[in-house]
């Protein structure tokens, strides 16, 4: 993200989530900043992703979308492979900072599409 403010507190929420694991009311009010920070910057795929995100909190106090696949897995019963909660919270938001990056707004995409499920 390009806004000046937006590597500051994308920092401070990966940081709360690393430390603390996901507490929703303390990264809902975080979240939404963030995204009004990606309307302005006209970044239509992070702000979806912002939004899904906070709704998905609210919705299930955790979050429990996996990070993305590259390949689809061979054993759908072998979901341990499967990243979700903290882990994957932190992934995302590693990609919405370095939003710019075409790698990284195509797995927001991804995201989102897990999201809307």
């Amino acid at each position: 993200m390009k806004h000046d403010k937006a590597p500051k507190l994308i920092e401070k929420i990966i940081n709360e989530a690393d430390n603390n694991g996901i507490i929703v009311d303390n990264l809902i009010e975080d979240l939404l900043l963030l995204r009004t920070y990606a309307v302005e910057e006209k970044n239509p795929v992070v702000a979806k992703a912002l939004r899904l995100c906070v709704e998905h909190l609210e919705d299930n106090e955790n979050f429990i979308i996996p990070i993305p696949m590259d390949e689809p897995l061979e054993d759908i019963e072998n979901t341990s492979q499967l990243v979700v909660g903290t882990e994957s919270f932190i992934y995302l938001m590693n990609l919405i900072k370095k939003s710019l990056n075409k790698l990284n707004k195509e797995e927001i995409r991804e995201y989102n599409k897990l999201m809307e499920i």
